[in-house]
């Protein structure tokens, strides 16, 4: 399909020389954009599908190259993309070197913030309007667009009962959908707006009024005076927003462009905070994604014919997401007290199974991470085992619940932090680097990171026995498993893989596998290099750690994460401890920077994580500490 329409937009001003029936053909064309980028790679779809007509009708309004404009969560921001100039940069979104998956200012003025969490939208867009008003510059409007899924977020509503005097228009996107089915009394309350018996009589009568009026001055002041009342009998969803000082409008069709822009244009000058609630469809304009939302998220890529889906490239290798999902299974098997709670994540987290096996030990609670790790606190607090599990870049939201309710009360909540280290094309909104600093910092913490799928159960079980909390990090990449014999998992010990009399690899981690490559080609070149699995970042197992760095000619800790206190940092603490020389000590790990979208084994590569990478860095540490590497070894 040839975009005649779409392909001429430099800028959303281009939008305003265009016919009503030329703005039909553009999101039509929108659409079919979005459909090639999903036929070649995993990007997120039915979101952004559901918010083409909102994104046109926004900027045909507003002049967001002054006004304000942030997408809360960021991954529906592919029609922004679009329509601000990055039609033909449109390709290359989620590959290296090319456009974000979510907004970026490096890439255009009109992004304002990287988002890629849920639910700062208001609280951003309040403070760029406040900081407007005080630079003198009132004439900028600014404009919150959040999802019904990310609404129940804590800090939405401390925004919202902050704005009171504030001109602000939030947007609320409600397609009855996180990633998943929305959850809680707050989808429920929302509901009510859809089931009310006069919704389609009073939508009418709304629309007939607003294109009749001028929207100029007191004109429109008297008639939304006049129907207010009327929207808050009528419609249920408005009344909560109406207590916190916002004035409610709606629901509207948000698939009617025409529609939408009566109703944007009417809100636009209105003084104070205002919530616009516009009902969209995820996955609007392709069936297959409308039937089936869940999987059509962020598909895999497909073959598609029209508007039918020919063929799903699904991927067959078994990831630790799977082999997690596993082990809690089958530990809620054996034991009655075992719960496992999510935010918004189950089919992210692989846990379908487990929802439908145990409903009455399955907690999803929305996109409230806080309000999880607490909730889980008080479970484990009355005699349970709760396991909370939850991507390591979401978890990070709830470090002050982390801190209160369950390290300083020590109680037994298991963390599994999915996607833990580098997760490719989503990003640095989205890279698990830092959770092994953030958990080590706590006292009665424990933190440990299997070196492959076997040590992953052996962990859970081992988490689920301890009388604490206990932090499980694992990546977003297949499984693998080490030719070895497997040691018991015990508190604080690490697992011997191979000694080695010129060097040791300590690895933190699933990167053991590279590091058993690189061992075995260092060997090769006549370097008698060993490896240690490391299992546990805190405790730490100094005996063996600091054996091999009084022993050997240099050690060298390799982890998926941060290096600014991470676990090579605790290898340091431990050997300035213990009043060793640590000269000869390497850490390979992330750098003090956000690493960009990209392929996971590019950024490995990039970050010398991969075998060849970590092969290089112990022939440098050789070098450097004069290890001869002539000897033949067998």
């Amino acid at each position: 399909m040839q975009h005649q329409i779409l392909s001429r937009i430099e800028s959303p001003r281009d939008l305003r020389r265009l016919s009503d029936e030329q703005l039909q053909q553009l999101a039509v064309e929108m659409r079919e954009a979005l459909c090639n980028v999903v036929s070649t790679r995993t990007a997120h779809f039915a979101s952004n599908l559901g918010v083409v007509e909102l994104c046109i009708a926004l900027h045909q309004v507003f002049d967001f190259s002054k006004d304000r404009l942030i997408w809360d969560t960021g991954h529906q921001i592919y029609p922004h993309k679009l329509l601000t100039g990055r039609y033909h940069d449109f390709p290359t979104i989620r590959q290296k070197g090319g456009l974000m998956g979510y907004p970026n200012p490096a890439e255009s003025a009109y992004d304002l913030f990287m988002t890629g969490h849920a639910g700062c939208s208001v609280s951003t867009a309040l403070g760029l309007k406040a900081g407007d008003d005080l630079l003198g510059r009132e004439g900028r409007k600014s404009v919150a667009v959040i999802g019904d899924g990310a609404l129940p977020s804590g800090i939405v509503f401390e925004a919202m009962n902050n704005a009171i005097d504030k001109d602000l228009l939030v947007i609320l996107n409600d397609n009855k959908m996180g990633i998943c089915p929305r959850v809680g009394g707050l989808a429920k309350y929302l509901d009510k707006a859809r089931t009310t018996p006069l919704y389609s009589e009073l939508k009418r009568d709304v629309k007939w009024m607003l294109n009749r009026v001028p929207f100029v001055g007191a004109t429109v002041e008297n008639a939304l005076g006049q129907t207010k009342e009327a929207l808050k009998a009528s419609l249920h969803g408005g009344m909560l927003f109406e207590e916190l000082g916002f004035r409610y409008i709606g629901p509207i069709d948000g698939h009617d462009q025409k529609s939408l822009r009566n109703y944007l244009t009417m809100v636009k000058d209105l003084k104070g905070p205002v919530l616009l609630h516009v009902f969209t469809e995820k996955g609007h304009g392709f069936a297959p994604a409308c039937e089936d939302p869940v999987l059509f998220h962020t598909p895999p890529p497909f073959e598609r014919d029209q508007d039918t889906v020919l063929s799903v490239k699904k991927s067959s290798t078994r990831a630790y997401t799977d082999a997690v999902s596993d082990a809690i299974e089958t530990a809620m098997d054996k034991d009655p007290r075992v719960v496992v709670m999510t935010a918004a994540m189950c089919e992210g987290n692989k846990l379908g199974k487990v929802r439908s096996k145990f409903p009455e030990r399955f907690f999803d609670v929305g996109i409230c991470e806080g309000h999880a790790v607490a909730f889980a606190a008080g479970m484990a607090k009355s005699g349970m085992r709760p396991i909370v599990d939850i991507y390591s870049t979401f978890l990070q939201r709830s470090f002050d619940q982390i801190f209160q309710e369950v390290a300083l009360q020590n109680l037994p909540v298991t963390f599994c932090l999915d996607r833990a280290g580098v997760v490719g094309a989503d990003g640095p909104t989205h890279h698990g680097a830092y959770d092994n600093t953030w958990m080590r910092v706590f006292p009665n913490i424990v933190v440990t990171a299997p070196g492959d799928e076997r040590d992953t159960a052996a962990l859970l079980d081992f988490a689920l026995s301890h009388n604490g909390p206990v932090s499980i990090r694992y990546p977003k990449t297949g499984v693998e498993n080490i030719a070895r014999p497997v040691s018991p998992v015990q508190l604080g010990k690490a697992e011997v893989l191979e000694w080695g009399a010129d060097g040791m690899l300590i690895a933190c981690g699933t990167l053991l596998g590279q590091c058993v490559k690189a061992a075995e080609r260092l060997r090769s070149e006549g370097l008698d290099v060993g490896v240690i699995n490391a299992r546990f970042i805190k405790p730490l197992d100094t005996q063996t750690i600091l054996r091999a760095i009084s022993e050997t000619s240099f050690v060298i800790t390799v982890e998926e994460s941060t290096l600014v206190g991470g676990f090579g940092s605790a290898v340091l603490e431990a050997a300035n401890a213990a009043g060793l020389k640590t000269d000869h000590i390497r850490r390979l790990g992330l750098p003090d920077q956000y690493i960009e979208h990209a392929e996971r084994a590019e950024q490995l590569a990039e970050n010398n994580l991969d075998a060849s990478g970590i092969f290089r860095a112990a022939l440098a540490m050789a070098e450097q500490c004069d290890v001869e590497i002539s000897r033949q070894l067998p």
